[in-house]
């Protein structure tokens, strides 16, 4: 059943339903017969007794349809509450001028480790389903690319415009590792990740990466921590060869001091795999309200009233025109 605006409106079906009893019985009552009355039937077109009556069967189905609209019925979709396993993840990751270094390989063929990286988390991304993501970009200076949000595709995109250098020559993983704390303590969410990727050590910045991990520690926060490159030199556009500097110290010590975990990447395939286990990380409840939506039904009814009227009109000057 359809609901209404105002269903007491409703109340107006009675009145075409009062004329058609009016019309069936009351009124027959009242005829008043005339001795010569049979011999008029031969003028009127209308000897069939639905024609005769046909015209006010437009007019009530048209006052029926009209006393509808004027309730307003409407189609609704109804507010829904539904609740998904969810957890709010921010990925720091690092664009210093060392993610150029060529020491990974995709389809076979040489990249950088940003390209990598890019593909990586666009895949783990992708794969999420109810986790509200977040993803903040340092280096020299660090700042927020997209707040916590279901909207994956719009996160994905932003990974894919990622560029060497964007934020600045350096690498303030303690400053990045710190906006990103305060981008998850903003959210509601119960359990809280910050996965923080770079490969290099602290170099820039005002926060010193222990403490922002006493910080995260403090607010609940996790923090997974993954290193990438390969041992020894390797080559940067640009520069030349150039040795991985990895802070594996710092890194174990963030990931220790806030309950998360280290991981090092030497290859695309190992990176992979520690973005797959993370996804695996305990889930806690979202919940996501869809709102009610109304769609106005009225101008049908409206419409079905004037095509009857239209009809009614048509029809008594044409089909239905009577003599008598």
């Amino acid at each position: 059943m359809l609901p209404f605006a105002y269903p007491w409106l409703l109340l107006l079906v009675l009145i075409p339903l009062a004329l058609l009893f009016w019309e069936i019985f009351a009124k027959r009552k009242l005829k008043i017969h005339f001795p010569l009355a049979s011999q008029t039937k031969s003028l009127s077109r209308l000897q069939d007794p639905l024609k005769a009556n046909l015209h006010r069967i437009f007019i009530w189905a048209a006052l029926f349809f009209m006393a509808i609209a004027l309730a307003r019925p409407q189609w609704k979709w109804q507010e829904v509450e539904s609740t998904s396993e969810g957890i709010d993840i921010v990925l720091a990751l690092d664009t210093y001028r060392s993610m150029d270094a060529r020491d990974f390989n995709l389809d076979k063929r040489p990249v950088s480790r940003l390209t990598v990286v890019k593909k990586v988390v666009a895949d783990f991304i992708s794969g999420q389903f109810g986790n509200r993501i977040g993803l903040v970009v340092f280096g020299q200076y660090a700042f927020t690319q997209s707040p916590l949000t279901l909207d994956y595709d719009y996160v994905i995109h932003l990974v894919k415009q990622l560029e060497i250098g964007m934020a600045g020559d350096g690498t303030a993983m303690g400053d990045g590792l710190g906006l990103s704390l305060k981008r998850i303590n903003e959210s509601t969410g119960k359990s809280k990740v910050v996965i923080l990727l770079t490969d290099g050590r602290n170099n820039f910045g005002k926060l010193p990466p222990q403490n922002a991990a006493e910080i995260a520690k403090s607010l609940g926060i996790k923090v997974y921590t993954i290193g990438i490159g390969t041992q020894g030199r390797s080559f940067v556009p640009g520069i030349g060869y150039v040795k991985l500097d990895l802070d594996v110290e710092t890194l174990q010590a963030i990931a220790q001091t806030t309950g998360g975990k280290f991981y090092h990447a030497t290859d695309s395939q190992a990176l992979q795999e520690i973005y797959d286990q993370i996804a695996q990380l305990e889930k806690t409840q979202i919940t996501e309200t869809q709102y009610e939506v109304k769609k106005e039904l009225y101008p049908y009814f409206v419409g079905l009233a004037l095509l009857l009227l239209f009809l009614e009109m048509v029809f008594s000057a044409t089909w239905l025109r009577r003599v008598i």
